[in-house]
This record gives C-alpha cells, sequence and structure tokens, in this order.
C-alpha cells in the first residue's frame, strides 16, 4: 500500500491531558523526516465521513431486536425464577434509569429470568446464527474455538465477513480492517454479553449488516465462562484475567491472546460493567450516575497517532452517540477498596489489562464500562441498551474510517520497527495526580450532587523510569515459558544455533523484596507472590550459548516486549517468576551478528 506524507491542511488536533492542541509542527516534520516510512496524512476529525455509512448502522438505538432464536431458550419450565434482589437504592434514583423504548430479547433477558444467557444458550444462539447467514449472498460466517476455560468450557469467537472465507488469511487480503468484540471478562458484569448476542444478531440479520461491506467482525460475547456460571469476577481459580493479558497464566487469556495474534485486529473493544454503589456511597455518600465509561489505551509507549486516533476516530463518535439516545458518560474511573482513600483514578496506567496489552499490540483498544456490578438485574434493558449503541457506533466509525485505518496501522508498526537501538523508551509510568469536578447522585433525592475530587488522570502519563531503548533482548535457554508467552502474543523469538558473543547492558540487582501485584482498586485477585527488584545496568559481553535466545526490537511488538521483559516492574516477566533468574535475560544494546533460527 502506497502512503503519501502528511500536508498540513489535513492535520487536525490531539488531546493532551482534559484539552485539545495543536499537533506541533515539528514533531510532524519530524516523524516524517526521521524514517523511511511515509506518516500517512491525518484526515478531518469533523465534516463529511470519509466513506459514505448506512443509514441504519448510523442509528443504533433504532435497531430492534429480531424474532428471539426459539432454538437458543429452554422451556420456561427450566428458566430459574428466584426471588429478585432488594434494590440497592430507593425509587428516586432508579426513576433516573428508565428504561429504553427498544426491548432486547436473548435467553437471558426473557421475562421472569432471574438468570442470564447461560454458556449452552450462547453456543446454541452463535450456532444459529452462523446457520441463518448461509442464506445471505456474499456473508461468511463461522465459529471458532478459541479454547477452553480452567473448568473445560468451550470458548467460542463468531467471525462474521464478506471476505473469501473465515481463516485469518483471507480476512487479512479482504484489506478490510478487522474489529474484535470481546465481553464478560468478568463473570459478574453481564450486560455486554447479553448485548454482543444483539450485535451478533443484527450483523448477521438486521440493521448492522451493511457495516460488513466494509468491516470483518469477530465476537467473543463470554471470556469468563466459569466466572460467569458462578457469578463471580474472577476465573474459576480465583485469577482476575483481566490483569492476565501480558503474563498469560489463565488459560482464558491465552484464548484471546492467539485469537488476537492469529486475526491481526484493528480494533479491539471489552465490554464491561461498574460498580454502582458499594464503596462509592461509602467513602462519597453517593450513588454512580452514568450509563457508560469510556477510556482507551494508557500506558507506557503507547504511539502517539493510536491515541489520536482513538480519541478522535472513536470516543468522540462515541459518545454523540449516546448522548443522542439519553445516555450520559465519562472517562472510566473507579476507586480503591480502602475506605480511608478518597481519590479517584482513571483506568490503570499498567500493561496488564486487556485495554493496554492490546494498545501495545497497536490496535485501537477501547473499554466500555455499563453500571451494572451491585444491582442484579436493575436496569438490564437499559444497560444493554447502552452497550448496543456504543458497539454500534464503534463498527460505524471503523465503516467510516476503514481506508484511513488500512494506512494507519502499518504505519505505526513500520515505525516502531525502526525505532530499535534509537532514542528512550518509558520502562515505567503512572498517573498524574488533578483535581476534578465529578457528578454522582444523592442517594436519598436522586438529584446530581456535584463533588470536587482527587483525581489521577491516566491521559498524561508521568514518566517513573526511562532507559536507552535496546537493538534487542537476550534470554537463556532456561526462559523457555517466557518465550512461549512471548510467541502467544506473536512477539519474534529468534533461537540462537552457534555460540556468539553480544555488547550488552546487564541488569545488576540492588535491592529485592516480596510483595502482591496491584491496580488502582487495591490488591490484584492472581494468588501470587512478585518479586520487587532495583536494578541498576552494567555495559558488558553477553555469552549467548546455543540455545539461548534472541528477541530483537525491529518488529512490531517491540513496546509489549519492552512491558514484559524489563525486570523492575511489577508486571514484568521476571517479578512475575516466568523469568526465574535475572542473569537469564540481558539487553542487547549493538545490532548482534548471530545465527539463528525460527521456532516452529
Amino acid at each position: 500500500m502506497t502512503m503519501t506524507a502528511p500536508s498540513l491542511q489535513n492535520k487536525s488536533t490531539l488531546l493532551a491531558g482534559r484539552t485539545r492542541r495543536a499537533l506541533p509542527l515539528l514533531l510532524t516534520l519530524a516523524l516524517a523526516a526521521c524514517t523511511s516510512v511515509p506518516l500517512p496524512p491525518w484526515p478531518a476529525s469533523g465534516g463529511t465521513p470519509a466513506t459514505p455509512v448506512p443509514a441504519a448502522a448510523s442509528t443504533p438505538a433504532t435497531v430492534a431486536p429480531a424474532a428471539v432464536v426459539t432454538q437458543a431458550v429452554p422451556p420456561r419450565s427450566a428458566v430459574v425464577t428466584a426471588p429478585m434482589p432488594e434494590a440497592p437504592y430507593n425509587a428516586a434514583v432508579a426513576a433516573r434509569f428508565p428504561a429504553p423504548s427498544v426491548i432486547y430479547t436473548t435467553p437471558g433477558l426473557r421475562e421472569g429470568r432471574s438468570n442470564f444467557s447461560s454458556n449452552a444458550e450462547i453456543q446454541s444462539w452463535l450456532r444459529d446464527l452462523v446457520a441463518s447467514a448461509g442464506s445471505a449472498p456474499g456473508l461468511k460466517a463461522a465459529l471458532l474455538s478459541i479454547g477452553q476455560s480452567q473448568r473445560g468450557e468451550a470458548m467460542e469467537a463468531l467471525v462474521l465477513t464478506r471476505a473469501a472465507g473465515t481463516d485469518a488469511a483471507s480476512l487479512a487480503a479482504s484489506g478490510h480492517p478487522t474489529v474484535l468484540l470481546v465481553g464478560q471478562q468478568h463473570g459478574d458484569e453481564p450486560a455486554g454479553s447479553e448485548a454482543l448476542l444483539i450485535v451478533a444478531r443484527e450483523l448477521t440479520q438486521g440493521l448492522l449488516r451493511p457495516v460488513l461491506d466494509r468491516v470483518n467482525v469477530i465476537i467473543v460475547p463470554r471470556a469468563n465462562p466459569d466466572g460467569s456460571a458462578d457469578s463471580q469476577r474472577a476465573t474459576s481459580g480465583g485469577l482476575d484475567m483481566n490483569r492476565d493479558h501480558l503474563l498469560l497464566n489463565t488459560p482464558e487469556a491465552q484464548a484471546l491472546a492467539k485469537l488476537t495474534r492469529d486475526y491481526h485486529p484493528t480494533v479491539v473493544i471489552d465490554s464491561h460493567e461498574y460498580t454502582v454503589v458499594g464503596r462509592f456511597l461509602q467513602k462519597f455518600g453517593a450513588v454512580q450516575k452514568y450509563d457508560a465509561l469510556l477510556q482507551y489505551a494508557t500506558t507506557a509507549n503507547i504511539p502517539e497517532l493510536l491515541t489520536k486516533a482513538a480519541e478522535e476516530w472513536y470516543r468522540r463518535p462515541l459518545v454523540a452517540s449516546l448522548k443522542a439516545q439519553g445516555l450520559s458518560t465519562e472517562w472510566y474511573y473507579t476507586t480503591s477498596t480502602d475506605l480511608a482513600d478518597k481519590k479517584i483514578s482513571m483506568g490503570g496506567t499498567q500493561p496488564d489489562t486487556g485495554r493496554n496489552v492490546n494498545g501495545l499490540k497497536n490496535t485501537v483498544s477501547l473499554l466500555i464500562e455499563t453500571r451494572g456490578v451491585g444491582i442484579g438485574r436493575m436496569h438490564i434493558q437499559r444497560r444493554v441498551h447502552t452497550h448496543v449503541v456504543a458497539l454500534s457506533s464503534v463498527l460505524t466509525s471503523t465503516a467510516q474510517r476503514a481506508s484511513d485505518l488500512g494506512q494507519l496501522q502499518p504505519y505505526i508498526e513500520k515505525e516502531l520497527s525502526a525505532q530499535a537501538c534509537k532514542g528512550e523508551a518509558t520502562v515505567e509510568a503512572g498517573p498524574t495526580p488533578e483535581s476534578y469536578d465529578l457528578l454522582m447522585l444523592d442517594p436519598v433525592t436522586g438529584a446530581d450532587k456535584a463533588l470536587r475530587v482527587e483525581w489521577n488522570s491516566a491521559l498524561t502519563l508521568r514518566k517513573i523510569k526511562t532507559r536507552v531503548r535496546p537493538c534487542g533482548y537476550w534470554l537463556s535457554a532456561s526462559s523457555r515459558t517466557a518465550v512461549e508467552r512471548l510467541r502467544l502474543h506473536g512477539v519474534q523469538v529468534l533461537r540462537v544455533t552457534e555460540p556468539a558473543s553480544m555488547l550488552g547492558d546487564l541488569y545488576r540487582e540492588t535491592a529485592r523484596s516480596s510483595g502482591v501485584r496491584q491496580d488502582v482498586r487495591g490488591s490484584i485477585a492472581d494468588a501470587g507472590q512478585i518479586v520487587k527488584t532495583e536494578v541498576t545496568l552494567v555495559r558488558g559481553v553477553i555469552d549467548a550459548p546455543v540455545g539461548s535466545y534472541y528477541v530483537p526490537m525491529n518488529q512490531p511488538m517491540a513496546n509489549l516486549v519492552i512491558a514484559a521483559l524489563e525486570p523492575d516492574t511489577q508486571s514484568s516477566y521476571f517479578a512475575n517468576q516466568l523469568i526465574e533468574n535475572l542473569a537469564g535475560s540481558a539487553r542487547v544494546m549493538a545490532e548482534p551478528a548471530l545465527k539463528t533460527e525460527e521456532l516452529p
């Protein structure tokens, strides 16, 4: 694909912190001059869309449910109808969230149900959609087996495309961007999963079908089937899989990593729900207000143009679509489980969530959270509606920007590959403390309650630790687990076939302690201690024996490699004992003369 240099007339603005500023001219010229990869022109954010959008797809709120797929719905005698739990707030608060005009139908949304769609019902629903897609000219649909949960429950993905086939090579050859939609990584957050069943149906049978003329779509309605069956956040093994996307200790996270590696999506959407009452009522005397909280990837080394695309091409249209339906939005935020801690934090800056790790894989990665945790089935139609509107907006934006996205991602990947041995990389970053005006709800009257809060902003990252970007990393022959995990991510790892020496930086430990990983909520549910190390770099010669490994940095996954292999962060492979010995890895600081082979 030919990409032309940018014209100044086409440069729009970039969000920095919470204000917009002009993208610096010097940065634009530097990007264009310092790389052999031409920068794609930046289309205007407003005005006429880059490509025509089907009218049906541009008005997601009017999506009407098709007929219920009766094969997916159990007989009424099989439906559990336990008494509904007591509402966590009064009628005045509940009145702020009226049901939408459309009624959505899935197995779990049937009137009288107290449980949501079961894993078996979801599987049946998807199979029925695949069967029905055969009657649509040119539409290809397939159900992929992507793995098993910790209890052996099948994990499946629905592929929808107008490409020649549903395999990864066919989707790549189509020239269309691929969108991956993921639901219910946390088992007690059901609205996203139910909404994805609706979106899947509308793509195959309804108003969203025209989107597939320009976009490939992959849907994983339920990424944590065990947690859903148990109505709990974590997997059956007690791990928070949405903090496992770099380490890949859970089979659920591994399944998503392999799917992403093989199908190389351009956009990844992660559908969640957030706590409505709980610690917010205890800390602030208030109930959560917003229908949807939104955030894109905010971790160290995310390319600036990727953040720009996420903000201008996706978040802003998404906010407008929700507002048009009377649905309120805010940046994603949460607060710790420590009741004495009154700070509010945006989503974390660690490279461990699906949102941030997919950003390191150079995708436009967005988190959508609806108000749902702790309120059972209350407002379920509104919660599902919010997800349907948001997901439809994402699909429409991708269709509008299909050509632009086709230039953006290859540019970013080539630019990253060209940065090996050059410049500086951020090893660790954190949020920037600010003050922020936030609205919640008075728990008695239901009226808006304005709060001035201490706010940890992830929109402007504070650099904690930086280092010169290496040419690559050397790993010892005993680092097989780390190598396996890197390759699940799609990282190129080479095996050394002849003894060699390389100039490098060795890690010398200056302090060590133990601890647990933390996020903005508190301790992460991962049932394991980490090694907290402090290091200094010592320049020396690395002896690379046969059977050891070399991870080059002239590859698209270079920023993910930094997150995994720099040892002195809580998310690193060394801290989490995927690399057992600090001497088992080193930074290669000059292009090595190595004889290597690709791993099978």
